[in-house]
């Protein structure tokens, strides 16, 4: 009897080995010795992210998080179980210090790539345990900001301990129902005791990670003006000595598409003891440190999403026969997994530059203009990276053909986890407008304009050439667009504030792929950094085209869908 047929399945391998995008980036911006250092590192981590860790996450596909609100005899205990991988997540993070690292003495500007680096590895097969070290690595930043010496005393130590035992995370309480990214609506309250303890009151309607040993939160001290000036930012431990819940009630775990098993919670604020980071007003101002860092996080394993895609689909293309040849031979499917390649290649280098810049600006290794390139860069990198994740998840599903569909297989979970990269940390819309008042002023626009030019300009090769025209161009719109954008009237600048933040993300990435591959190309004659910058040129780089803002209102406004 003939044995049935039973296709292999696609499987990551070792994720840092079979990395040449990452080994290249590394090989470039990391002096010999500091790789070799940390090589072993990375390698091991590639071992447990494209095999143990891999295996745990498909072997626990149906586990999530569990809240228990009630003992068996009627107390109020919120305890939340997380999945097994979560807890080994937790221990490998910490051991690791993919917290730690740029927080340790001596570190220096190569701390954030090799962090970077672990975390773009370790992200994929870990359940989108990235979410709580992101607001970890965040509050850190965010206290050591503010110059809180106690709070800094009393937390830091534990947020960047390599021993599992004495790690805390953080978590972020910013959002309510009255507005995520509009956080000057918080109905969150800060009552004084005639002791001196401040007490939160309100409902935080979307809190992640809610198992975490504190938190940082936004709340109006009582008789603060409304918006967000009258708001502050507060400390909270979330439990008290005896290991209680303090004056927190977990309402309800969130029923999310994606990200299932990270537990996202409904929480009451009923009196928690809290401690003001930073002064009684100026919340909003006080936590930008803390999106710097978070948005930085989410363009990364944005990028980390996508490559793991991309080595299942390949993977499986050369063990699929269809129509007589393995995959990778049809020429359609190839045609098909290059455009995604040049996307990866070019997500990976948009959120790494971001990751350079900033391990630059921590060791104040920065220029006036790149302070300013940093930041502009945070938004451009997140809403970029998060677009591309969620597009190149649902083109992969489909290299699967109807395994891509089939839960079991694992391969769902890749689009619905990316689906929250353009959402958390701040929307797509949100950002753009974040950008187009940054570079609104002629030194914000320089600085981006300038750092694209130079990496431009090292293109030597005529097909790189060809390449960099075409990054030239959409910026050269995009300059004209800001330049006439605030002359019209401000519905219509507000209007194409996407296509411009697009069409900017997409030329500085083109930009630096353009750079790397003549670097390549210098360094080693390879030829394959070249054809993933000339391949994503043949995208839709420039997104400016006009749009009739009467046409989107009758689209918009219309009820008779």
């Amino acid at each position: 009897m003939k044995t049935p047929f039973r296709q292999p399945e696609p499987i990551p391998g070792n994720t840092f080995d079979n990395d040449r995008v990452l080994n290249s980036f590394l090989t470039r911006k990391l002096p010999r010795t500091v790789f070799r250092q940390i090589e072993p590192a990375l390698r091991e981590m590639g071992r447990l992210s494209g095999g143990p860790l891999y295996e745990q996450q498909l072997a626990e596909r149906q586990l999530e998080p569990v809240l228990t609100q009630w003992d068996p005899w009627g107390g109020r205990i919120d305890q939340i179980t997380v999945t097994p991988l979560w807890e080994r997540a937790r221990r490998i993070a910490a051991e690791i210090g993919l917290v730690a690292l740029p927080h340790a003495s001596g570190r220096d500007r190569y701390s954030r790539i090799w962090q970077f680096a672990l975390a773009y590895l370790f992200h994929p097969s870990t359940d989108v345990y990235t979410c709580p070290l992101a607001m970890t690595d965040g509050a850190v930043r965010t206290l050591l900001k503010s110059g809180n010496r106690k709070l800094i005393d009393r937390a830091v130590p534990r947020l960047t301990s390599l021993n599992p035992n004495t790690f805390w995370t953080s978590g972020q309480w910013m959002t309510e129902s009255t507005g995520g990214s509009d956080v000057g609506r918080t109905e969150t309250t800060a009552v004084r005791d005639p002791d001196g303890t401040w007490r939160l009151y309100g409902r935080k309607w979307f809190t992640s990670a809610v198992t975490s040993e504190m938190a940082l939160a936004l709340a109006r001290p009582e008789g603060n003006p409304s918006g967000g000036k009258g708001l502050a930012l507060f400390y909270i431990e979330t439990r008290d000595e005896n290991g209680r819940l303090a004056g927190i009630r977990v309402n309800r775990l969130k029923d999310k598409l994606g990200t299932r098993k990270l537990p996202t919670a409904e929480l009451t604020l009923d009196g928690v003891p809290a401690v003001p980071v930073a002064g009684l007003s100026g919340g909003v101002a006080a936590i930008v440190p803390m999106l710097h860092i978070t948005r930085t996080w989410n363009s990364v394993m944005s990028a980390a999403t996508m490559r793991r895609g991309m080595a299942l689909a390949r993977d499986y293309a050369e063990k699929r026969e269809a129509f007589g040849d393995l995959l990778i031979r049809h020429p359609l499917h190839c045609d098909t997994l290059a455009g995604l390649q040049a996307e990866t290649e070019a997500a990976f280098h948009l959120s790494f530059a971001l990751v350079e810049l900033l391990g630059r600006e921590e060791t104040g290794d920065l220029s006036e203009d790149e302070v300013i390139l940093f930041r502009i860069l945070t938004s451009i990198a997140k809403l970029t990276t998060g677009k591309q994740a969620v597009t190149s998840a649902s083109e992969l599903l489909e290299t699967f053909g109807g395994a891509g569909y089939v839960e079991d297989t694992g391969l769902p979970l890749l689009l619905r986890d990316s689906q929250v990269l353009p959402i958390w940390e701040g929307t797509t819309n949100v950002l753009s407008l974040d950008l187009v008042k940054a570079v609104a002023g002629k030194r914000g626009w320089t600085a981006l304009r300038d750092r694209c030019d130079r990496l431009l300009d090292a293109a030597v090769d005529d097909r790189l050439r060809r390449a960099a025209r075409t990054a030239r161009q959409a910026l050269d719109n995009g300059e004209e667009w800001l330049a006439s954008a605030f002359d019209r009237n401000r519905p219509r600048a507000e209007a194409g504030a996407r296509r411009f933040a697009l069409t900017t993300g997409r030329a500085f990435a083109l930009s630096l792929m353009v750079d790397h591959a003549q670097w390549a190309l210098d360094h080693g004659h390879d030829p394959l950094p070249r054809a993933a910058a000339c391949r994503f040129a043949a995208t839709p780089i420039d997104q400016l085209a006009e749009m009739s803002t009467e046409d989107a209102e009758l689209l918009a406004y219309d009820r008779r869908i």
